[in-house]
């Protein structure tokens, strides 16, 4: 069985490990031994969530932990233990169900991710002996760690080139169909907002696009926000701005992501993958604020600020992907710090113009703790994106409702009843915490197969 860093097969070395709550705090004192209760209340230790000991035994090594958790079916909860446990291996001792067991496991790898590419973690995670390894369970975490790992990574080793590369290797693993539009061929073949956007920098701006399943099968369209680095163009962005801009392709990230994890389940839908890749550069032929460039759908666009970039490059996605009339339509979207402003960095915020899909997703959120907030597609707002010389803006003079205005103009180019939804979302840590290191994070993507996998059930 090859398992995940974190994880081992067997052990005969291994120490005992309890996972407990502040509600089943008197019932593991009363069955502790004395010696052992004056360990954990010398070091102060009442099962606050996210805290753990080692106890020892009457030879004063270790004999057994406790990991302190909140929300049993959190994997988040669990996250902390690889790391604030010693290395060594341990066996889970209490009993869960399988829920709560899938949770652990999940929230074990979590916590032991780390990012190896370009420097080895200080210290190896402590490893949890596993009897079997469920295999949703580990895909799910896989996905998990294909949104972090494509974040992660700098520019220069994740430009539109390399991205195009991961979704291609992805398409012959699974037998998908690949198609790349790049360069001028995106103006011949009416994709010009992703080209505008991509065309100052060295490397060409593409649309990439994976389908796979069989046409029998419900349709579902994954769009990502595929910006591989963005200066913010001519509106240049300040120096700490553009700092992390190396995530401005979490969009991407996640659609990919996404699509990998229903095609290693096989759930019988019909894909469609869709990546505007491109790179906000400056240049002498970039995209200048008041121009006006054409867009899939026909609309001309008054470019008020090049770095509102990103919903220009998913306005020919978008349409695309509708040109097929899915069952459904998504996209995430690293695309305004408005949405963070808002909600801070670990709420997306979703938009949706059906309230029947907004609800099933929502649900799935809560039911997967991988946390959403429904925000309105409060129309009134179009007005600050009016233009005077073309049919709108990509932004406005206001700073009000940021987050809002980009998804109405995102919904511009979504027809009225294709179902649609929106996720703006930060993809990112902006320190270590248990489970989440700093960098690049998923978020939303769990809840997002959830509801897929119940979508696909009902056919």
């Amino acid at each position: 069985m090859n398992l995940p860093t974190g994880f081992v097969a067997s052990s005969e070395a291994a120490l005992p490990l309890h996972v407990i709550d502040r509600v089943r705090t008197p019932q593991w004192r009363a069955a502790l031994p004395a010696p052992a209760q004056a360990w954990a209340d010398a070091h102060a230790f009442d099962a606050t969530p996210g805290t753990a000991i080692v106890l020892p035994g009457a030879d004063g090594a270790a004999a057994s932990a406790l990991v302190a958790i909140g929300d049993a079916l959190d994997p988040f909860s669990y996250a902390h233990a690889p790391r604030a446990l010693p290395l060594r291996d341990w066996a889970l001792a209490t009993a869960l169900d399988a829920a709560e067991h899938d949770a652990l496991l999940l929230g074990w790898g979590l916590g032991s991710y780390h990012f190896g590419r370009y420097r080895a973690p200080l210290r190896a995670p402590a490893n949890l002996v596993v009897d079997a390894w469920p295999d949703e369970v580990r895909d799910v975490l896989a996905a998990c760690a294909r949104v972090r790992d494509l974040v992660n990574t700098p520019t220069q080793h994740m430009g539109p080139d390399e991205l195009e590369r991961t979704v291609c290797e992805i398409a012959e693993a699974h037998g998908a169909r690949i198609r790349v539009v790049s360069g001028d061929d995106l103006i011949d073949q009416n994709f010009p907002a992703i080209h505008a956007v991509g065309r100052a920098s060295h490397r060409a701006p593409r649309l990439i696009r994976l389908d796979w399943g069989d046409a029998a099968h419900p349709h579902v369209a994954i769009v990502g926000k595929g910006v591989c680095f963005d200066t913010g163009g001519l509106n240049i962005k300040t120096g700490d701005g553009m700092r992390n801009m190396k995530k401005d392709m979490g969009g991407a990230a996640h659609a990919i992501a996404l699509a990998e994890l229903v095609m290693s389940r096989r759930l019988p839908l019909r894909i469609s993958l869709l990546v505007p890749a491109v790179e906000n550069a400056i240049g002498p032929n970039a995209l200048r604020p008041g121009e006006v460039i054409s867009t899939r759908l026909g609309v001309h666009v008054e470019i008020d600020n090049t770095d509102a970039e990103g919903r220009l490059i998913l306005s020919d996605a978008l349409t695309h992907a509708a040109e097929d009339t899915p069952a459904l339509l998504i996209d995430f979207a690293t695309l305004t710090g408005a949405a963070r402003v808002a909600l801070g960095p670990d709420l997306p915020a979703l938009y949706s113009n059906d309230e029947t899909r907004a609800a099933t997703l929502l649900e799935a959120s809560a039911t997967t703790r991988d946390p959403l907030w429904r925000m309105p597609l409060w129309r009134p707002y179009w007005r600050y994106l009016a233009s005077t010389v073309a049919d709108f803006a990509n932004s406005g003079p206001s700073r009000m409702a940021g987050s809002v205005t980009a998804a109405l103009y995102l919904e511009r180019f979504v027809p009225a009843q294709q179902p649609w939804l929106h996720m703006d979302t930060y993809a990112w840590n902006d320190a270590d915490r248990p489970g989440k290191p700093a960098g690049g994070e998923a978020q939303g993507l769990r809840a997002v197969y959830a509801m897929l996998r119940s979508f696909a059930a009902k056919g």
